[in-house]
């Protein structure tokens, strides 16, 4: 069967592998434009698409929009039966899936229905679900509505970060395309329409999103900074009586056992341990963090080089 691949950053890299390994012939792939370091980023989070990497010679389209006319065009030139998408970071248009017979197949990351949207591993984990897993649907003009196809789920590590959730998503996903394309390939394959009463959204995220909000409870704060890596990173300001703000990206954070009493956001320095105050009565031990210009550092490093005086805290703005 002639598949185009339609895909862009870590998720969808094994998916493609896949298909290039397997019986079928993959006629081209079409990817997001390459980024610029540091601009633009959004959920690939990759500078270096090695989507292209793999590609060996197929032909690449990286359109600004597929559904130009221009790039519907470009991929009825491909002549595919098929189109396999998996993070590739654009909706869709009805032109675009009447180009292959058989339509689209989408590999998602979350158990639809829930979590439709750009960044369903990010939300799951912000969220404090105990499970992810992988959705193949049929692709259809509605945003990650389609029957599902196939579906498998995943426990998720209670320490587990976005970027390591995904990196166990990507082959999963990458297994239950390639049988769907299989089976596709030797007729039609019968979906179970999602509940629509069920699905929650997911929508891209922006740096805004990493910024912590020291007044939820600390598991809440531990499940965001876990979610925002390794983009777009949860980070925060220290503000301390006569110093000048400091703006930090938390890398790594861990519930605090013992109740907290002082004011949210309050910061303390335990030896060295670096304890923030949060809502509820509970408290976020910061294992690991960046200073703005600097390396990322445990806290026992950061507490030899900066005081915590008496009154300082964490703060959701530089004042």
């Amino acid at each position: 069967m002639r598949i185009v691949m339609m895909g862009t950053g870590s998720f969808a890299e094994p998916t493609f592998a896949r298909l290039l390994a397997s019986t079928h012939t993959v006629v081209g792939l079409v990817t997001q434009p390459d980024r610029v370091i540091g601009k633009e980023r959004a959920s690939s989070r990759q500078a270096r698409n090695t989507m292209k990497e793999l590609a060996r010679g197929i032909p690449i389209l990286q359109p600004q929009s597929i559904n130009t006319p221009d790039g519907v065009a470009a991929l009825t030139a491909l002549s595919p039966e098929l189109l396999v998408v998996a993070a590739y970071g654009q909706i869709l248009s009805k032109e675009v899936l009447s180009v292959a017979p058989k339509g689209g197949i989408n590999v998602h990351a979350s158990l639809l229905p829930k979590y439709r949207g750009a960044a369903p591993i990010n939300w799951a984990i912000y969220h404090g679900e105990t499970q992810s897993g992988v959705t193949i649907i049929r692709m259809s003009i509605a945003l990650d509505a389609g029957d599902i196809l196939a579906q498998e789920a995943i426990d998720i590590l209670p320490t587990e970060t976005a970027g390591e959730l995904e990196a166990r998503l990507g082959p999963l996903g990458a297994k239950l395309a390639i049988d769907i394309v299989d089976r596709l390939a030797l007729g039609p394959v019968a979906g179970t329409p999602q509940d629509k009463s069920l699905a929650t959204k997911a929508p891209k995220l922006t740096k805004e999103h990493g910024l912590i909000d020291w007044s939820r409870p600390a598991a809440d704060v531990c499940n965001q900074i876990r979610a925002m890596h390794p983009w777009p990173t949860a980070y925060t300001y220290l503000v301390r009586p006569e110093l000048e703000p400091l703006r930090l990206i938390v890398n790594i954070a861990k519930l605090d056992s013992s109740a907290g009493e002082s004011e949210i956001g309050a910061v303390h320095a335990l030896g060295d341990r670096l304890i923030v105050q949060c809502g509820n009565d509970t408290q976020v031990e910061i294992a690991e963090l960046q200073p703005a210009g600097k390396r990322r550092m445990s806290a026992r490093d950061f507490l030899r080089g900066n005081s915590i005086p008496p009154g300082a805290r964490m703060a959701g703005e530089a004042r």
